[in-house]
């Protein structure tokens, strides 16, 4: 008997290293470009979201003749904590959102810049910052 040739299959080991290479460049060129697409869909989420409860703010005050204060918060958009006969909510529904970031918007009434000033703070949930972790307001 013969003996058969072995074939054999699969990729040699500096095949395999310049996929990796190749891969890996890949990678370090798309990865800021991804990061920077999602840091402009954040900003953007928490802009729209400002605008939704600026308008449900507005309803409530229409029903109540006055927007809810500091303490009462933007709860109050979501459930009679006062018991209050004029409220015919919920003015925002399921739920109060988060920020894109996790954290709650920052609702003060009176505002310093208008009637009542609402706020994410970014994504470093600290007042103030530059970039991903500059504030977004409803006044700007």
């Amino acid at each position: 008997m013969r003996k058969k040739e072995l074939k054999t299959v699969g990729f040699t080991l500096i095949e395999i290293v310049v996929v990796i290479v190749i891969l890996v460049m890949l990678a370090s060129i798309a990865t800021p470009l991804y990061m920077r697409h999602v840091t402009n869909a954040r900003i953007s989420t928490a802009t729209t979201q400002i605008k939704l409860l600026e308008q449900s703010l507005m309803d409530f005050k229409l029903d109540m003749g006055r927007y809810p204060d500091t303490a009462d918060g933007l709860q109050v958009l979501l459930e009679n904590i006062n018991q209050d006969e004029k409220w015919k909510g919920p003015y925002i529904k399921p739920n109060i959102p988060k920020d894109p970031w996790g954290n709650d918007y920052v609702y003060v009434c009176p505002g310093e810049h208008g009637e009542f000033d609402l706020s994410s703070y970014g994504a470093d949930g600290q007042p103030d910052g530059e970039g991903e972790d500059a504030d977004i307001n409803n006044w700007k």
